[in-house]
């Protein structure tokens, strides 16, 4: 079945940077538009960044956009999110996800994610 696991996620300085990794399993990884989703505690799930099925188009959200990367390894089934100077703000549990239809470009509505991973936390805090 479908799984997705993430990982990298920590306790980081503001302006300092993480890197999350995806390691996703049991569908056609490379056929799917994957994204990153977080949830900030009493807020709801927020979409963060998005990539298309070749990897060749990307989508971030205002907060976001410049300060992180979304990327994906097709051979490895691993996707990432490079964050640099990151904020408090950005405190968050981080999801990677699995887009419901196959060979699309970057979703940024995250009701289109039809699996998610249990999440890791990235904390920003001095």
């Amino acid at each position: 079945q479908v799984q997705l696991v993430e990982s990298g996620g920590g306790l980081a300085q503001p302006g300092g940077s993480l890197r999350l990794s995806c390691a996703a399993s049991g569908f056609a990884f490379g056929h799917y538009a994957m994204g990153w989703v977080r949830q900030a505690p009493g807020k709801k799930h927020e979409f963060v960044a998005g990539i298309g099925w070749q990897a060749d188009n990307t989508l971030y959200a205002d907060a976001v956009r410049g300060r992180f990367t979304i990327s994906r390894d097709n051979a490895n089934n691993i996707l990432y999110l490079q964050m640099n100077n990151l904020k408090p703000e950005d405190t968050a549990m981080y999801h990677c996800a699995k887009d419901h239809l196959d060979y699309r470009g970057p979703q940024s509505d995250p009701r289109v994610y039809e699996r998610w991973g249990l999440g890791t936390q990235a904390t920003v805090s001095s």
